[in-house]
């Protein structure tokens, strides 16, 4: 056979060539829809502290004077994503408001308005309630919970029984920081369920468990609940913190300080450690406090009427930010009203799955708002009760905030536009009589359909729209 000719060897490298760049242009395109099609579902992670003023991030518009240079870890969040201004927990109080974000359900709907009672062996966060964590587990989810549990002490409450594949933190509600001598059950940590050494110091024993949760599920997506309990009391800051706040003058309020800046460095911590892995892209943060905070620890609510423990805005608004760099623009400010119970639908939603209506949840996804699909949320009313029928209880819609704290003696609803009065001062009740009944009558209906109080009830320096004399006291130190 002859040899070919130059000319016809290079028609053939040309064609092969093009059959090559065709070939691959289809591989290319194949590929592509795979990626838009079949995207990687994010890892989430939420970061909660506890008992925190409202005005005691940097991040916050309103941030105190004495605060704005402290937490600057955890305004970067807000910084790489966005903040909103009108987020609220569905709970005044610890326990109640984790019941409502782990299920994306009014926590009264099924007994849990008040914190689980110290030692409380009857029950605990109801059973028959799926938790955040079994619907991403359902959807191939690794899910952890480090730090501070409250939703039930008996065996088969314990989180890893809610869903959680590891847990590292306390049952109670709160402990020390330092290590105790004798600790008890419910508070001592736990790695799953088996006791630890008490060795170190509570913030940093939860920032580095977070940190060791994220690089042992590097390599699938993850749910990470960080549930801190700085700065809920005591007021055990650490020494070196302390000599650092020498301007702050207050010997409470600097002890709070140095609390809250613990919490900014484990933050960074854990934001560090998502670099490292080349993990943040592609993961939600998110940043919030568990209720009001309380006064009686020198937390600053301000321009919020109440503190912990009160449906006032000071009770129930808190600091809230989100960044998720895949997805969510920079310097974002939401302002439509949002709840935690928003939490669930929203994380299904960003994994790929879809809100089933059998779940009767309460919150609504806010992804479409988060990735600018939308430019603001549908008006809705949010909900909120203390105490059962007895105690207060208060709603929203728009603008206008009902609250009725029926457990004062003469007590009348009162009608708020907390868009221009945030500080909730003047009660608008006697001017706007059809706009106060519209929500009393929505309240009523949606109270209806709650459960009584499976347990507790109000406390001494609980009581709605006063002060304890533990917190008349605290204001002067």
């Amino acid at each position: 056979m002859s040899p070919m000719s130059p000319m016809r060897t290079t028609m053939l490298n040309k064609k092969s060539i093009s059959v090559l760049q065709s070939c691959l242009a289809c591989l290319l395109a194949v590929s592509f829809a795979q990626s838009v099609s079949a995207e990687d579902p994010p890892n989430i992670i939420i970061l909660m502290s506890d008992d925190a003023g409202y005005a005691d991030f940097g991040f916050q518009p309103n941030v105190s004077e004495d605060y704005k240079e402290l937490t600057p870890r955890i305004d970067s969040i807000a910084a790489a994503g966005c903040r909103f201004s009108s987020a609220y927990m569905s709970g005044c109080v610890c326990s109640p408001s984790r019941a409502g974000m782990m299920t994306g359900r009014y926590q009264q709907r099924f007994g849990h308005d008040n914190n689980i009672p110290p030692g409380y062996m009857e029950g605990g966060l109801p059973l028959t309630e799926t938790l955040i964590s079994n619907r991403l587990k359902e959807y191939g989810y690794q899910t952890g919970l480090i730090g501070k549990w409250h939703l039930g002490y008996p065996d088969e409450y314990h989180p890893n029984r809610r869903g959680f594949d590891y847990f590292y933190g306390c049952l109670q509600g709160s402990r020390k920081y330092f290590p105790i001598e004798d600790v008890s059950p419910h508070r001592v940590f736990l790695e799953n369920d088996q006791p630890t050494e008490e060795t170190g110091y509570v913030t940093d024993r939860i920032g580095d468990g977070a940190c060791k949760f994220i690089a042992d599920n590097k390599d699938e997506p993850f749910f990470l609940f960080v549930s801190f309990t700085a700065p809920h009391g005591p007021l055990e800051a650490k020494p070196e913190h302390l000599e650092k706040l020498a301007g702050i003058t207050k010997p409470k309020r600097k002890k709070n300080a140095g609390l809250i800046v613990s919490l900014d460095e484990n933050v960074g911590k854990i934001l560090d450690q998502l670099d490292a892995l080349e993990l943040s892209e592609n993961t939600i943060v998110i940043f919030t406090n568990d209720n009001g905070g309380q006064t009686q620890y020198a937390a600053n609510n301000s321009p919020l009427q109440g503190h912990k423990g009160q449906l006032w805005e000071g009770g129930i608004r808190v600091p809230m930010a989100l960044r998720w760099p895949a997805k969510v623009q920079a310097g974002v400010v939401i302002d439509e009203p949002v709840i935690s119970l928003d939490l669930l639908p929203t994380f299904v939603q960003a994994a790929g799955q879809e809100v089933q209506t059998d779940w009767e949840l309460d919150g609504e996804s806010l992804l479409a708002r988060l990735t600018g699909e939308i430019d603001e949320l549908p008006e809705r009313s949010l909900y909120w009760r203390r105490n059962g029928p007895k105690g207060a209880i208060a709603m929203r819609r728009g603008d206008w905030k009902m609250l009725y704290l029926r457990a004062e003696k003469d007590s009348e609803p009162k009608l708020f536009n907390v868009a221009e009065d945030i500080g909730e001062v003047y009660d608008l009740a006697a001017h706007q009589a059809s706009k106060l009944r519209e929500l009393t009558e929505r309240a009523s209906s949606w109270e209806s359909g709650l459960k009584e109080p499976l347990w507790g009830g109000k406390k001494r320096g609980e009581r709605e729209g006063k002060k304890s004399p533990a917190e008349k006291a605290s204001d002067k130190n």
